[in-house]
């Protein structure tokens, strides 16, 4: 597969249903290839499969190699007769191991893009969802909330989504589009899916295609919330359907990356309002799919009467930062309430949801107090009396990423969410090595609770962009020490140059021989996928170590009790590859507060376009 063209703007094909009908369907292809082409590539959604048993011959004659397929093309609708006998012996074929977010090759030119991702096809960012919703329980062909919150995560990343692929169309598509001359099944809501809406209006897409409702349908462009392109929305009919409906559509987008400022910016004179913030016919309110984002990067609660002791006049948010570190570099220009009471309460012990918010959603697993009372503690709050008199929980008293502990150097911390926050590491291996650290004192990142996975999956994609944007590969690795120690889960993100990437797994593999232990090597094919299969692999009881490579593949290790494992094993090997064996302590790269801190500007500067938390 080619992931490049030399054209600026590529040829595509789109199709709708194919419903099993290749005959039909290459027929058509070849010849519009003929008279308008030649196109690059073509692009199917909606049933993919057979929906008649009769049509699955001549269907494999093609997945068989006995006919060729004539054009590169990839599909999302991986439902309908055989498909999950065919798939899964796709995805069986050693060739297909791996993260193939750019489609599984079932034979030449046939590619399956399978489960959510976004890849670069002719310059062309593509994201997509393959399956459909259900409420019928089918066990293939349906997504799942793993794709969607992978899509989610991809939303925040950097660039323009140029096409986005998915089966069904999204629900309130019409809403103030003009429909007087629209057929009767484009308005109907069947063959919608909510979750395409709330997907849609997140992931901003130049050009939105769907197929199932056996209708052919160009909706005028809309604008998007916080974006200064328009989408397009192309639903397509079925392949080969009675009611001459057009099923295949011709495009040459140039691609974002491509366009200038201005192009980008082009909106015709019949663009309308986004159909997921106005109202649908009949005045029937629609759900705003499209959340407006907070200006900074502080805790976005409301500070309420009813919730706290005491408050501002004004009811400001207060401002995390502030509450957590004793400071904020926006000093009298912060746009949140830098509450000293909050901040006394936080260094007692006491929960920071529930200073805010009036309640804490980790409940008895909570390692901090659930009252404003020093002396009433409430069950399960694991308090200890603090060095100030209040009540500190233990092992953020002591801990140095623990933002309520006295020991954290505020001055490395990055960013921060809700879940999780990025710091400097403290003698970096090199410029730029960050930590992604649970808020929360846990210990260890697999376990986090799902909202701090998604979150965590947010920062990690946006370092990835980051360190790409500067010609580095990121190296993720994790050591997770018998729970006996308590420690506050760390998350290493290294980056390393291109040149020395492809040699990390090598490097880690002689390691591991010299120590007498064999990697388990994980070939995911999705990063929520390759956190689940890490999590199976988990032995609460023991150590255990991973390593996630810049190609996508994961090496992993469960240590044994009586197993020597260097804590600092990641480093050491990392430290060998670069050639810096010195670098291997980082009691040994440590560095001044001053340069510290002028490394935590650099780095803030640089990532501001990709924080997840700007």
């Amino acid at each position: 597969m080619s992931s490049s063209s030399s054209s600026s703007s590529p040829r595509v094909l789109l199709s709708g249903d194919v419903l099993g009908r290749l005959p039909i369907l290459f027929k058509r292809v070849c010849a519009v290839n003929k008279s308008n082409g030649p196109f690059d590539f073509l692009l199917c959604v909606g049933q993919f499969f057979p929906d008649d048993p009769e049509l699955l011959g001549e269907f494999m004659d093609f997945v068989e190699g006995r006919r060729e397929v004539p054009i590169p093309t990839y599909f999302i609708g991986d439902y309908g007769v055989s498909a999950a006998k065919i798939l899964a012996a796709a995805t069986r074929d050693p060739a297909n191991l791996g993260f193939k977010t750019d489609g599984v090759k079932l034979c030449d030119n046939l590619y399956w893009l399978k489960g959510s991702g976004r890849f670069v096809l002719h310059n062309l960012f593509i994201a997509y969802l393959s399956g459909r919703c259900s409420s019928k329980g089918q066990p293939t062909g349906v997504y799942g909330e793993d794709d969607i919150d992978a899509l989610r995560a991809l939303a925040e990343e950097p660039g323009v989504t140029d096409l986005f692929l998915t089966n069904e169309w999204p629900r309130g598509i019409c809403n103030g589009a003009d429909t007087s001359s629209a057929l009767p099944d484009v308005l109907s809501s069947a063959g919608t899916d909510a979750i395409v809406s709330e997907l849609a209006a997140e992931i901003k897409p130049r050009y939105h295609i769907a197929g199932t409702k056996g209708v052919f349908y160009a909706r005028e462009p809309y604008s998007n919330n916080a974006a200064v392109h328009v989408t397009r929305f192309l639903g397509l009919a079925a392949v080969g359907n009675t009611s001459k409906q057009k099923f295949i559509h011709a495009l040459s987008p140039t691609p974002a990356c491509k366009m200038s400022d201005a192009e980008i910016r082009t909106a015709p004179p019949n663009t309308t309002l986004s159909p997921y913030t106005v109202a649908e016919p009949q005045n029937i309110c629609v759900k705003e799919l499209e959340r407006p984002r907070d200006d900074a990067q502080h805790w976005r609660y409301d500070v309420s009467r009813k919730r706290r002791r005491s408050d501002t006049e004004d009811g400001k948010r207060v401002c995390f930062n502030f509450v957590s570190t004793g400071s904020c570099s926006r000093g009298e220009k912060c746009d949140f309430h830098h509450d000293v009471e909050a901040r006394e309460q936080f260094f007692k012990g006491a929960c920071f949801d529930f200073i805010i918010k009036g309640k804490c959603e980790r409940g008895q697993e909570c390692k901090f107090r659930h009252s404003l009372s020093d002396e009433n503690p409430r069950h399960g709050d694991h308090a200890d009396t603090g060095a100030k008199g209040g009540r500190l929980s233990s092992q953020s008293s002591h801990c140095w990423f623990c933002l309520s502990s006295p020991n954290l150097e505020s001055h490395l911390i990055l960013s921060v969410g809700d879940a999780f926050y990025c710091a400097l590491a403290k003698g970096p291996l090199v410029e730029d090595h960050v930590l992604l650290l649970p808020i929360e004192h846990v210990h260890n990142t697999l376990l986090v609770h799902e909202g701090a996975e998604v979150e965590l999956l947010k920062f990690k994609s946006a370092i990835k962009a980051y360190f790409r944007s500067r010609g580095m590969a990121l190296i993720v690795y994790e050591f997770i020490s018998n729970p006996s120690r308590t420690t506050h889960a760390n998350l290493q993100a290294v980056p390393l140059p291109l040149s020395k990437a492809s040699e990390v797994r090598q490097h880690f593999i002689s390691a591991a021989k010299k120590l007498g232990f064999e990697f388990s090597v994980h070939m995911p094919t999705s990063e929520v996928d390759a956190r689940q299969e890490l999590r199976s692999q988990l032995d609460r009881s023991s150590s255990f170590f991973y390593l996630e490579l810049a190609e996508g593949s994961i090496l992993s290790h469960s240590i044994g009790d009586n197993e020597k494992f260097p804590v600092q094993f990641g480093r050491e090997v990392l430290a060998g590859v670069l050639n810096q064996k010195d670098r291997a302590d980082w009691r040994k790269c440590k560095l001044s507060k001053d340069e510290e801190i002028q490394m935590a500007e650099d780095f803030k500067k640089g990532f501001e376009e990709f924080d997840p938390n700007r």
